[in-house]
C-alpha cells in the first residue's frame, strides 16, 4: 500500500540547516576524530617500538619489530574494529542509536589510556598488553563507524544531507592530521630536553630510555577529544526516525523533534491502522530490494580499504623507498619519530584533509555516485603513475659515499606529488562516499546494521593492506628484505596489484545508486505504510506512520 510521508520526518526533511545540526556534526565529529587519531598514529611510533625493544647489537642496524609483532602491533586494531563494527551496528538497531553511543566513546576513552600504560618488564609483555588494549580500542572505534554515520543521516536534512555526514567523516582527516602534529610536538620537546647523536655515531645512545614515554603519550593524547564530548552526546535525544519507524512511538518522535528544531511537531494516530509485516536482513524480500546495494556498498568499502590503509599505515615505509626520508642510521630515534611525522603531516595537510572537505562542499551538487567513480578512476590512474615507471621515480641504484643513504637519479619530489594525490582522490572520493551511502540506503530498523556489514567488509579489506603489504612490498632479493621477513613481490609489484583494486573499485561502483535529494524512506521504500494525522504549529496535515 503507497503511503505519505511521516510528517514529523517530513518536517526533518524539510527543515533548514540550524545550530543543532552544527552541533551534532560536532558530537559525532569528534569520535572520527579519535577513531582516526588511534588508528594511524600508530604508524608514527612503530619505529620507535623496535628501537626502544628490539634492538640486536649484532646486526648492526636500529632496532625493528619482527613481522609477527609489526603486523599485529599495526593491525589489532583493525581487528577490532571489525568486530566492533558488526556488533554495535546491530546493537544499535536493537537498542536504539543514543542507549549504545556512549558505550563506544567510553571503551575508546578507557583503551586510548590503556595502551599509553601497557604494563610489562620485557618486550613481549609489552607488546601483548599494548596489543590486547588496541584491539578493544579497536572494537569501541568500530562502533561509531554505523552509530555516526546513522544518527547524522536521520538528523539532516534532504538537501544538505550528504554534506552533514561528509563533515562527520572528514574529522578523520583532522585525526590522521592531529596524529602527526601530536608526534611532532612530543618528539621535539623530548628531542630538546635529551638530546642524542645519530645511530651510526652511538648505537646505544642514539635511544634514550626517556623515549619510552613518547610512545605512550601520543596514544594516551587520544582519549581527550573522546572525553570532551561524552557529556554532549549524551544529551542527543535518540533519532526522530527510529523512534517512529522502529520503536514506533510517533509522539515521542514529534516531542523529540519540536526541541531539536525549535518549532512545534505534534502527532495524532488516525483510528485506522494497517501494520504490514516487516521484512529481515536474511529474507528474500531484502535480498530483492536491497541485496545488490548491499554487494556494492559492501565491495566498494572493501576494495577501497585494501589500497587506503596500506598507503596510510605503512606510508613511512613507501616514503623511506623513495628516499624522501633519511638513511635509519643517520637519525637518531626520536629525529626518526619527528621526520615520519613531519611526512605524514605534510601529505595529510596537502592532500588527505583538503580531500574530505572538497567531498563537504561538492556532494549534494554532483552526488556521491559522480564523486565515488571519478575518485576510482584519479587513484588507479595516480597509483599506476607512481608504479609502472616506480624505478624511474625513485632511482635505479644507491649513491655512492658519503651519500649511499640515498638513490641517484629519480625524482622523489613527483612521486610524492603523485603518491599526496592518490590520498586526494580517496578522499574527495570513495573513502568519503563508501561511508556516507550505506547510511542512506537501508531501512531504519536494518540501517545501521546494513552500514556496521558495509564498514566490516571496509575494515576486512584494510586487514589484508595492513598485514599484506608488509609481506608483499618486501624487495625479491633476499639480501634487500626487512630482518626476519620473507622476500616478497616488492614496492612497485604491490603498487600494482593496490591500483588494480581501485581499477576494481570503479567497476562496482555501478551497483550502488544515486542517493543525492531522495527522502530516507524513499530511498529505503518504507513510503508504503497506513497514515496518521499530525499536527504542526497547529495546521493539520496528513502523513504517514511506518510499522
Amino acid at each position: 500500500m503507497a503511503r505519505q510521508h511521516l510528517e514529523v520526518l517530513s518536517a526533518l526533511d524539510k527543515a533548514k540547516t540550524q545550530w543543532y545540526h552544527f552541533t551534532a556534526i560536532v558530537v559525532a565529529g569528534m569520535g572520527f576524530f579519535t577513531d582516526a587519531y588511534d588508528l594511524f598514529c600508530i604508524s608514527t611510533v612503530t619505529k620507535l617500538l623496535g628501537r626502544l625493544y628490539y634492538y640486536d647489537p649484532t646486526t648492526g642496524k636500529p632496532g625493528t619489530l619482527p613481522p609477527n609483532v609489526n603486523s599485529a602491533v599495526s593491525g589489532v586494531a583493525l581487528c577490532g574494529t571489525l568486530a566492533g563494527q558488526l556488533f554495535f551496528g546491530w546493537l544499535g538497531d536493537k537498542l536504539g542509536r543514543k542507549k549504545v553511543y556512549g558505550v563506544t566513546l567510553m571503551l575508546m576513552v578507557f583503551c586510548s589510556i590503556a595502551s599509553g600504560l601497557s604494563f610489562g618488564s620485557t618486550a613481549k609483555s609489552v607488546m601483548v598488553t599494548l596489543c590486547f588494549f588496541r584491539f578493544w580500542l579497536g572494537f569501541g572505534i568500530g562502533g561509531d563507524y554505523p552509530l555516526s554515520a546513522t544518527i547524522m543521516s536521520e538528523y539532516a536534512n534532504t538537501k544538505t544531507r550528504g554534506a552533514f555526514i561528509a563533515a562527520v567523516f572528514a574529522m578523520q582527516g583532522v585525526g590522521i592530521l592531529s596524529g602527526a602534529a601530536v608526534a611532532i610536538i612530543v618528539s621535539s620537546a623530548f628531542r630538546k630536553a635529551y638530546p642524542r647523536p645519530p645511530f651510526f655515531v652511538d648505537p646505544i645512545l642514539s635511544t634514550p630510555p626517556q623515549a619510552d614515554f613518547v610512545w605512550r603519550l601520543i596514544f594516551m593524547f587520544g582519549a581527550v577529544p573522546a572525553a570532551l564530548t561524552y557529556y554532549w552526546r549524551m544529551k542527543m535525544p535518540e533519532t526522530a526516525r527510529y523512534t517512529a519507524l522502529v520503536a514506533k512511538n510517533v509522539n515521542k518522535a514529534a516531542a523529540d523533534m519540536s526541541k531539536v528544531l525549535a518549532m512545534e511537531v505534534r502527532a495524532e494516530q488516525s483510528k485506522e491502522e494497517k501494520e504490514e509485516e516487516e521484512y529481515g536482513l536474511f529474507s528474500s524480500k531484502f535480498a530483492k530490494r536491497h541485496g545488490l546495494q548491499l554487494l556494492g556498498t559492501t565491495s566498494t568499502w572493501f576494495l577501497l580499504d585494501v589500497a587506503f590503509y596500506s598507503q596510510n599505515l605503512f606510508q613511512k615505509d613507501v616514503l623511506t623507498q623513495v628516499g624522501w626520508l633519511p638513511n635509519v642510521k643517520t637519525m637518531s630515534a626520536l629525529e626518526e619519530v619527528f621526520k615520519i611525522s613531519r611526512g605524514q603531516a605534510l601529505i595529510a595537510l596537502c592532500s588527505t584533509v583538503p580531500g574530505y572537505w572538497f567531498t563537504v562542499a561538492l556532494i549534494d551538487h554532483i552526488g556521491r555516485f559522480t564523486i565515488q567513480l571519478m575518485g576510482f578512476f584519479f587513484m588507479t590512474v595516480f597509483m599506476f603513475a607512481l608504479s609502472i615507471p616506480y624505478y624511474h621515480w625513485r632511482g635505479h641504484e644507491k649513491c655512492p659515499p658519503p651519500n649511499n643513504d640515498k638513490y641517484c637519479g629519480g625524482d622523489h619530489l613527483a612521486f610524492v606529488i603523485l603518491y599526496a594525490l592518490t590520498f586526494f582522490f580517496a578522499n574527495f572520493g570513495p573513502n568519503s562516499t563508501t561511508f556516507i551511502v550505506p547510511a542512506e540506503l537501508f531501512p531504519a530498523r536494518l540501517r545501521s546494521t546494513c552500514h556496521g556489514i558495509s564498514a566490516a567488509c571496509g575494515k576486512a579489506g584494510a586487514i589484508i593492506g595492513a598485514f599484506g603489504f608488509l609481506y608483499a612490498a618486501q624487495s625479491r632479493d633476499p639480501k634487500q628484505t626487512d630482518p626476519g621477513y620473507p622476500t616478497g613481490m616488492g614496492i612497485k609489484a604491490a603498487l600494482i596489484l593496490l591500483a588494480i583494486c581501485n581499477a576494481l573499485g570503479f567497476v562496482f561502483t555501478f551497483l550502488v545508486p544515486e542517493t543525492k535529494g531522495r527522502s530516507l524512506e524513499d530511498l529505503s521504500g518504507e513510503n508504503d505504510e497506513p497514515t496518521i494525522e499530525l499536527q504542526t504549529n497547529g495546521n493539520e496535515r496528513r502523513a504517514a506512520m511506518a510499522v
